[in-house]
């Protein structure tokens, strides 16, 4: 028998073993979570094996539009403009003018801003817009924002979809804080609404799936929705 994995520490070496096999060291997004942190920004950007992941699942679908709620740094949208094609577009929304210019430099950095756009504003509004104006057809949306607001996000991202597209929603799992239902967590009562959204929605097929990992005890939620 394998031994459990019981410890931070354990799940740390775990991904530490995979990244150095698997996904690699990689220079460009390595600055990109060394100016993220030296701007005082909060290291919360996805792991190395999480932004693989979303890499792979872009690829895998042959997304040629990419919506990404959550710039922080620009750590996953390196990832994830890798995927596309030369003619592929990836639009960030990220609340904060800040985070938005180092997630530029980042970008510009590791070649991708070609392919690239940071949009500055609440996403809620972002995505009303977007919305309003036809700005749809996305392939792939990624959902990684405050929690709170995680329903909305889904509901306004389901409108600028193709048929059949496919959202990522992170962070939903919380440590284990998914089961409290007392409401006092913000972050938690959005996850606990989006749950309670997915399960009226029959147009939507999706799944959580639990995490270990460098970023501890969490999970994320994959959604497709018509088709």
């Amino acid at each position: 028998m394998s031994p459990e994995p019981k410890s931070q520490e354990q799940w740390s070496a775990v991904d530490e073993y995979v990244n150095g096999l698997v996904v690699r060291p990689d220079a460009a997004l390595d600055q990109a979570l060394a100016s993220t942190a030296a701007a005082g920004m909060p290291a919360i950007a996805v792991s190395a094996a999480q932004g693989k992941l979303l890499h792979l699942y872009a690829r895998m679908i042959g997304a040629r539009r990419i919506l990404e709620v959550g710039t922080l740094g620009g750590y996953s949208t390196i990832w994830m403009a890798r995927a596309l094609p030369a003619d592929g577009r990836i639009i960030s929304l990220e609340i904060d003018p800040r985070h938005a210019e180092v997630a530029r430099t980042n970008l510009s950095r590791a070649g991708v801003d070609h392919l690239a756009e940071v949009r500055i504003g609440p996403a809620l509004e972002s995505l009303t817009k977007m919305a309003a104006e036809g700005e749809g057809r996305f392939d792939l949306v990624f959902i990684d924002a405050d929690k709170a607001n995680i329903p909305e996000y889904f509901t306004l991202s389901s409108k600028l979809l193709r048929p059949g597209g496919v959202i990522i929603v992170d962070n939903v799992v919380r440590n284990g804080g998914v089961l409290d239902g007392s409401g006092k967590d913000p972050n938690v009562a959005g996850v606990r609404r989006f749950n309670d959204l997915l399960a009226t929605l029959p147009d939507v097929s999706a799944t959580t799936v639990q995490t270990v990992g460098s970023k501890g005890y969490d999970g994320f939620t994959l959604a497709i929705v018509g088709g």
